[in-house]
């Protein structure tokens, strides 16, 4: 399987996300992203090793990263390689003794881990057609500024009356996620993107 690699694109918030980040990783040689909403704890894990502030005591992926160098083991990569009803799945390649080896492990995790050995993040290609939102044309994940950003508040997804647009409810929802990734506000896009996959299954 031919995997594809992507960079960290950023951290994204809004108030109304219940204290919910999207994390948003960008495709090295494309224009697709891929936002993967994870809590408040591993989305500071992962700041702050990005903004290289050490914290007083270790945090927990800190502790894994030093487990893996003391047992002399090499991070080779990470792989989000599922998606299922919903959920992301990674893995966590390593060499041991000669041996290759992998941990199962949440995409926040591995992401976390990934940027403290500066292993490279790697996606299945099924998850990225799945789950991947393109950007504008000639668009690069590298052409955008890094670190956090706080979009506007989400609407509320069920708001929107029937009678104030034309079109179906799934046309009406791509609308609103071509709208969101022109806002660059991927944690609403992921959220309308979730909308649409489930609207889809309806019409099949």
């Amino acid at each position: 399987m031919s995997l594809i690699q992507v960079d960290i694109i950023g951290l994204s918030t809004s108030p109304s996300s219940g204290g919910a980040y999207a994390l948003v990783l960008g495709e090295v040689d494309g224009n697709r992203r891929l936002p993967i909403i994870i809590g408040a704890f591993e989305a500071q894990a992962i700041a702050l090793e990005l903004e290289k502030i050490q914290p007083p005591r270790p945090m927990t992926h800190d502790l894994l990263r030093d487990l893996f160098e003391a047992v002399r083991a090499e991070v080779i990569d990470v792989v989000i390689d599922e998606l299922r009803e919903g959920t992301f799945f990674a893995k966590i390649r390593f060499t041991h003794d000669g041996e290759d080896n992998q941990l199962d492990a949440r995409p926040s995790d591995a992401v976390a881990l990934a940027v403290r050995l500066e292993a490279p993040i790697f996606i299945a290609p099924s998850v990225l057609d799945e789950a991947g939102i393109p950007t504008e044309d000639g668009e690069s994940a590298d052409a955008e500024g890094e670190g956090e950003e706080t979009p506007e508040e989400l609407p509320d997804l069920e708001a929107a009356s029937p009678v104030d647009e034309p079109g179906s409810d799934l046309e009406r929802r791509e609308q609103e996620l071509q709208q969101a990734i022109a806002d660059e506000d991927y944690e609403k896009a992921a959220k309308l993107r979730d909308e649409i996959n489930r609207l889809r299954g309806k019409a099949n």
